[in-house]
């Protein structure tokens, strides 16, 4: 256990202290402890009652012979010192060794300086060693601080200690500034003072950063073993497909409970690519039976609809009868507060009643609004469903004809195709027959009529399919025929609109001629007047006529707001003003505005 001692000073001012012995009641079970801790602290070893514990104390000493003060260096403390508060400072005191003493440092001096510490640091730098130091020495100064693993020794007075654990580090900063003297020796080479400070070294550097590295991977492993703890359960796997496992899914599809289960091992089948020709059958009972529940999950649906409809129903029909209660309570309340029943209440009562009343209003007021709300919402998803009903009428009507007319063609090149494959089995079986020479046997007979039988049919099938085929063209075709006269009958209007316009924005015109006159002159401000007239000023000077790009940069100087393209539309406007003229050949060739304001007046 580490003991501190702190300085205490205390100003008696030629006072005597006088303690009451009566009032401390602190057992004293262990004498040579209080005795050493007094002895710390340079006072004679008394006890509680003022007698001397030790009759061997010599106060010239400041110390009891056989009992050394107590230091952070003694042997068998083995534990970092506690922090130091910074407003109490530490009392070093003289360490003996078997080879040297060291001498604390004086109190009045600051601290001595240290480098900021690198991680992990488990070595030292020790400076100011004497120059007779043995490593020896150094291991008995530095070994009550933990165990060393390694020393390093310079000629030049000073060497590396590396401990084995970090807190060692701290326990030997702690004799940084005490002056060493070896044996009872004055001799300059046999005394220095000790500096010690944190060193940097790459074995420290290495084992840290595999200690880092380590923890780094346990947080590691300790998330991923909490991410797994947290990870939903994957699904179970989907058997590979065989007859078997046909058969039990097919049987599955039936079955309304496991239907969403046996679904999903379809689904998975089908995209691993299992459909082949010899299991394209068992598909096709598998998908039709999946089929059939598109059925029973339309009733199901219809079904929950009904059982919402009758619920708001129901909801309607009790909000109603509380609103018929709360109309019967709010009349009573209001006949009681009549002048005939109101006069024989007292204030109190009359007051409550007041109260209760505007509470029921209030509760009446709401539920009245909420079922308004239901009613009007019903309203609009009426209003909402015949206009979609009625917009959507037209537009089933031509996709159905068109989904009809396609879904025709298909069957028909379908029945063509199988037409084919019949014919062809014919002709095989013809073949076989010359190939043979054989009288026919009565089974291929029933198979040829069979077959011819089956042609007939064929064919008259595609017989109809084909007139109704013709007959949905033409009915498209009316169809079209009568957009395109709806089209040519609103372009017709539109046309008669534009002409209605006309002649009411010329009969406007001849009214106000005046105004249209002044409106259609060139120029349209002042500020348009005044360009004009500088650019006339500017062009006059220049004979020979000035690009655009030179007129603007001459107008840039009286007002950097101007923009080229206004400029050169304002020109274009007074084509008996200013004229555009192309200059140059070849790659010089440009455009260039010239002032042509004064030959008007010459022709006149």
């Amino acid at each position: 256990m580490w003991m501190w001692v702190y300085e205490i000073s205390i100003a008696t001012d030629n006072r005597t202290l006088n303690v009451d012995s009566t009032a401390m009641t602190l057992p004293m079970s262990d004498p040579t402890a209080w005795a050493t801790a007094m002895n710390n602290l340079g006072m004679a070893p008394l006890g509680i009652a003022g007698q001397p514990i030790l009759p061997d104390f010599d106060p010239a000493l400041g110390m009891m012979t056989g009992i050394p003060p107590i230091t952070p260096m003694m042997p068998g403390l083995g534990i970092v010192p506690p922090p130091i508060p910074p407003d109490m400072p530490v009392v070093k005191e003289i360490i003996h060794c078997k080879s040297c003493t060291l001498f604390p440092p004086n109190p009045n001096l600051p601290p001595p300086a240290t480098r900021e510490r690198p991680p992990g640091c488990k070595t030292v730098f020790v400076g100011g060693l004497p120059e007779n130091g043995t490593e020896q020495i150094i291991v008995e100064v530095f070994e009550q601080c933990g165990e060393i693993i390694a020393i390093r020794k310079s000629k030049k007075n000073f060497c590396h200690i590396r401990f084995a654990e970090e807190y060692m580090v701290d326990k030997a900063l702690y004799l940084s500034g005490y002056r060493i003297r070896l044996g009872s020796s004055t001799d300059k080479k046999d005394t220095g003072r000790l500096h010690v400070d944190f060193a940097q070294a790459r074995d420290d550097l290495y084992e840290w950063e595999c200690k880092q590295r380590m923890l780094a991977r346990e947080e590691r492993h300790r998330r991923r073993m909490e991410e797994e703890r947290l990870r939903p359960p994957s699904p179970p796997p989907v058997v590979h497909y065989s007859d078997h496992e046909c058969s039990i899914v097919a049987e599955k599809l039936k079955d309304d409970s496991k239907f969403s289960e046996a679904v999903q091992t379809l689904l998975t089948w089908i995209e691993r690519g299992e459909v082949n020709r010899r299991s394209a059958n068992n598909f096709y009972s598998m998908i039709q039976s999946a089929n059939s529940h598109v059925r029973r999950l339309v009733n199901e649906k219809a079904a929950h609809e009904k059982d919402m409809e009758e619920a708001k129903e129901k909801f309607k029909q009790a909000l109603s009868g509380i609103l018929i209660q709360f109309e019967q309570i709010v009349a009573v309340y209001h006949s009681a507060s009549k002048q005939k029943a109101w006069d024989h209440f007292t204030k109190a009562q009359r007051k409550n009643i007041s109260v209760w009343c505007k509470q029921a209003e209030e509760i009446r007021n709401i539920h009245n609004d909420e079922l308004m709300g239901i009613r009007r919402e019903e309203e609009m998803e009426m209003s909402d469903d015949e206009i979609e009903e009625t917009t959507e009428t037209k537009e089933t009507e031509e996709s159905a004809l068109v989904s009809q007319a396609e879904a025709l063609k298909e069957e028909n090149d379908s029945l063509r195709w199988q037409l084919d494959a019949y014919r062809n089995e014919v002709e095989l079986l013809k073949q076989e027959q010359g190939k043979a020479h054989r009288e026919d046997d009565p089974n291929k007979e029933q198979q040829l009529k069979l077959l011819q039988q089956a042609l007939q049919g064929m064919q008259q099938h595609l017989l109809k399919v084909q007139e109704e085929y013709k007959r949905k063209e033409a009915e498209l075709e009316k169809i079209k025929d009568d957009k395109l006269q709806v089209e040519k009958m609103l372009e017709n209007l539109k046309e008669k609109e534009n002409c209605a316009s006309r002649l009411c924005a010329s009969s406007q015109d001849s009214d106000y001629p005046l105004e249209k006159t002044l409106n259609s002159s060139p120029i349209k401000s002042e500020r348009e007047a005044l360009l004009v007239g500088i650019i006339s000023t500017f062009l006059h000077v220049h004979p020979f006529g000035a690009s655009i790009e030179y007129i603007c940069s001459y107008l840039h100087r009286l007002d950097s707001k101007i923009c080229t393209s206004d400029v050169e539309c304002l020109m274009s406007r007074l084509q008996y003003t200013f004229k555009q003229e192309m200059t140059g050949v070849g790659a010089s060739l440009e455009k260039r505005w010239k002032f042509c304001g004064f030959e008007g007046l010459k022709l006149t």
